[in-house]
């Protein structure tokens, strides 16, 4: 679940609103420690791109 999810997460960069959104569903659908593979991965993901960083409220 969690490369499907990444597969999603990386096909919808281009609409910050769309890849919150799927953040979002993300966290809620994973197991806790695909979740902390997940925020390891996004947060290198996002890292030179600015316009998703508002993604990162998700991760508290």
């Amino acid at each position: 679940m969690l490369e499907y999810t990444k597969m999603v997460l990386n096909k919808v960069s281009f609409d910050t609103k769309l890849f919150c959104k799927e953040v979002k569903k993300a966290f809620s659908n994973l197991l806790p420690e695909e979740v902390v593979e997940l925020k390891l991965w996004l947060e290198q993901f996002i890292y030179d791109k600015p316009e998703l960083q508002q993604s990162l409220i998700y991760l508290t």
